[in-house]
């Protein structure tokens, strides 16, 4: 027992020193950008702790983590990563790393439009914060929420008591922040007063290099002045983008890219369309590939691990002989024995979980094909097999069957297909709509043919396909219609679509959560409007204005 328990100080040692080595390493990659081997060394700290004396030193691990995938739109991996950290609170855990965790989550939840359990984690946050700043800090982000869901007044009279305390005057990065923050409100509001707290907010700003301050704060002097000064709303614009470049912040450039084609007409407004989708295409891949190489370094740590136990069992096992010789300690046999039986448990246990991970990675990767696809062909052969196909009728149901699964391939085909500009486009564009007709939906399309699509730019034809690609595959899965129409028109300097259908209608989240958020985007991206009727249960309707 006693050269067990020197045995188990020294394991302890020197895990601790392991712990700190990886910790170290993480941090630097951190610090350096290069967060793929951030990630892998946070992992590898986390997975040399042992439960339950090590778990402060578990969450530490989860939350960097769980930054590392939210700064990467990882935003499913960094719930699931902080979530898992609160399986580890306890009456020892340090409450400051219950406020940092609660506070990632909210921030992940504001990012994905889920305003409710942003504000519940804010405030579960909040109520952990140690300090005054803290909690000021916490207070602006739930008044930020408040914003983003229009509710301007009651964000202001979050902000105005937090500008006026003495923590928030003598922090002034914080202080320039809850003054930005009011000016937006007051301007969304039309109150005189939000420029003079626009102003206040860039001079201190200025004053004190705060360039991520700065890029926000010419964001909203450009969204200020976009309909009183279009040259100075461009040349803020402009700033905002050169500031977003120089620290390397992705999301506020496409931001200040929007404004900047929304300034623009010509050459210059083509240069900023080609320059946002360039960079957007750049971020949607980076993010996967970080997520893709984040999901593959949990799988090899797992693998690792899993190496690990199976050696450590083969060790206990040899342990068991070598006693058995030595000794003939029966006892002592049985209770090495035991945990021999109970680590191969674990092992065979984690070798089942990970066995279950791939399938169900597996199967979420194969279940478009599955559901559009598969089990229209298992029902049709099975019709083959067991059907008399000399009987005209039944003959015609194959038939008929197999011209359903044609249909659903060559649209599964064209969702990823490059789309033709050309000549064609008009064809095939009604084509790809009436695709979605089924024996449930029927879609009607309403065109006069006024429409000379060889005068629209290429990249608008590219979005406006995409869109309506999009708001059929959204009818397809979630209307629950049994008709829907489009119909297009052309005006002396517009085009028109409209789009409607006799389906459940949706609500504003609904849009954000079912993909139409993109469906925005694109359309702002080519200087056009878009206006969702959300009438809930009479239906969903949708008009796009794209200028010639």
């Amino acid at each position: 027992m006693s050269c067990n328990e020197k045995k188990v100080k020294q394991s302890e040692s020197n895990n601790h020193s392991q712990y700190n080595t990886y910790l170290d390493l993480a941090e630097n990659y951190s610090s350096k950008q290069h967060y793929d081997s951030a990630f892998y060394y946070y992992n590898k700290a986390k997975s040399i702790c042992n439960v339950p004396q090590d778990n402060n030193k578990i969450i530490y691990t989860l939350l960097n983590i769980a930054i590392l995938q939210q700064n990467q739109g990882d935003y499913s991996g960094c719930e699931t990563s902080a979530t898992e950290a609160i399986s580890f609170f306890g009456k020892s855990t340090k409450s400051y790393y219950k406020c940092a965790i609660y506070n990632t989550l909210a921030i992940n939840y504001q990012r994905l439009y889920d305003y409710e359990n942003a504000v519940h984690y804010y405030s579960e946050s909040l109520k952990l914060a140690e300090d005054e700043l803290q909690k000021i800090i916490l207070k602006n982000n739930i008044a930020v929420v408040y914003l983003e869901q229009q509710n301007y007044h009651k964000a202001i009279l979050s902000l105005l008591p937090l500008s006026l305390k003495k923590e928030t005057l003598e922090n002034t990065e914080n202080y320039a922040r809850i003054l930005d923050n009011l000016g937006f409100c007051y301007f969304r509001l039309k109150n005189l007063k939000s420029l003079h707290f626009l102003n206040q907010s860039l001079q201190i700003r200025d004053s004190i290099k705060d360039n991520i301050g700065l890029t926000k704060s010419y964001i909203h002097l450009s969204e200020y002045y976009k309909s009183k000064d279009p040259q100075l709303s461009y040349r803020y614009s402009r700033q905002a983008y050169d500031k977003a470049t120089e620290t390397n912040n992705v999301d506020d450039r496409l931001k200040s890219l929007t404004l900047l084609m929304q300034n623009s007409v010509g050459t210059d407004y083509k240069k900023h369309t080609e320059t946002y989708l360039r960079i957007n295409d750049s971020l949607t891949q980076a993010r996967q590939k970080a997520k893709n190489q984040f999901a593959k370094i949990k799988y090899d740590s797992t693998e690792e691990k899993n190496e690990n136990l199976k050696l450590k069992a083969q060790k206990t096992e040899n342990l068991l002989q070598l006693e058995q010789q030595k000794n003939g300690n029966y006892v002592l046999s049985f209770l090495i024995f035991i945990g021999f039986i109970s680590a191969s448990f674990v092992f065979y246990y984690l070798k089942k979980e990970r066995q279950k991970a791939i399938y169900e990675s597996e199967t979420r990767m194969s279940k478009k094909l599955h559901d559009e696809l598969a089990n229209d062909v298992y029902q049709t052969m099975t019709f083959a097999e067991t059907q008399d196909l000399q009987d005209p009728i039944k003959k015609e149901t194959l038939l008929g069957n197999l011209d359903k699964i044609y249909a659903r391939t060559r649209n599964i085909s064209r969702e990823n297909s490059k789309i033709e500009t050309g000549t064609k486009f008009g064809e095939e564009l009604k084509e790809m709509v009436s695709a979605y007709s089924s024996d449930q939906i029927q879609v009607i399309i309403r065109d006069n043919g006024d429409i000379n699509w060889l005068k629209i730019q290429p990249e608008k034809k590219i979005a406006l396909h995409r869109v309506l690609q999009e708001l059929m595959v959204n009818m397809k899965k979630h209307s629950q219609c049994s008709f829907a129409v489009v119909s297009f028109e052309s005006t002396n300097k517009c085009i028109e679509i409209n789009y409607s259908d006799n389906g459940i209608g949706i609500d504003s989240a609904l849009i954000l959560k079912n993909g139409l958020h993109n469906v925005e985007n694109r359309i702002h991206a080519i200087k056009g409007t878009i206006t969702f009727d959300k009438q809930t249960n009479k239906g969903f309707k949708v008009k796009i204005t794209i200028p010639k």
